[in-house]
């Protein structure tokens, strides 16, 4: 079975995966998000630049394996057609949670698998999904308190599902494993499609 690989830094990622019986080698790929959202052009769809993010994550680490599927994720948030991120500062997700608050948008997640053999990549698969989340509207007070608490200044859409977050989202539409930042369902497919089973991949881990 080769190295299973997660290209990211998300604990919430870590965390999924380790659930569901795998326990990833992570390395962190340091890729420029702006930049290369830059270069896709003036429109590109959102579908495509979470896409395209996850395959560069999982491109960038690629190389420092011999015998390995390599995973890379990218999350965002889409509001009236706005596609969001991390907000990185308080008053930022304030903002966001003000356009946010009783209404719903749609979490894209981007997925990439590359197969890596004898030090090359000689397969990649890459795919979107897509769930729609009902955000609740939290009281000032509440909103303050989990703004202060930092949990959504590094997560994309200024909220978390399977966090403090989660008071305030009413409920979803589709895979909520995909919501926290890795789909479970969407990723055994795409491991499966370069020719990985999930039975290969626990039996690694044991």
């Amino acid at each position: 079975m080769p190295l299973f690989v997660l290209a990211s830094a998300s604990p919430a990622r870590l965390g999924v995966l380790r659930a569901a019986g795998v326990d990833p080698l992570v390395r962190v790929s340091g890729v420029d998000e702006d930049a290369l959202t830059a270069a896709l052009g003036a429109s590109p769809s959102p579908e495509d630049v979470v896409r395209s993010l996850a395959r560069a994550k999982a491109q960038a680490v690629a190389d420092e394996f011999d015998d390995a599927v390599v995973v890379g994720c990218d999350s965002m948030l889409s509001i009236d057609g706005e596609l969001q991120g991390k907000p990185h500062s308080v008053d930022v997700a304030r903002r966001r949670w003000a356009s946010m608050a009783g209404r719903s948008g749609d979490l894209l997640t981007g997925h990439a698998v590359l197969r890596v053999r004898e030090g090359r990549t000689v397969s990649t698969v890459a795919e979107c999904s897509t769930t729609t989340v009902h955000f609740a509207e939290p009281s000032q007070p509440d909103l303050e308190s989990y703004l202060v608490s930092g949990e959504p200044l590094e997560v994309a859409g200024a909220f978390t599902l399977d966090g403090l977050g989660g008071w305030f989202v009413d409920r979803i539409e589709g895979d909520p494993s995909s919501v926290i930042g890795i789909g479970l369902p969407l990723v055994r497919r795409l491991l499966a499609d370069v020719g990985v089973s999930m039975s290969d991949v626990w039996s690694a881990g044991q």
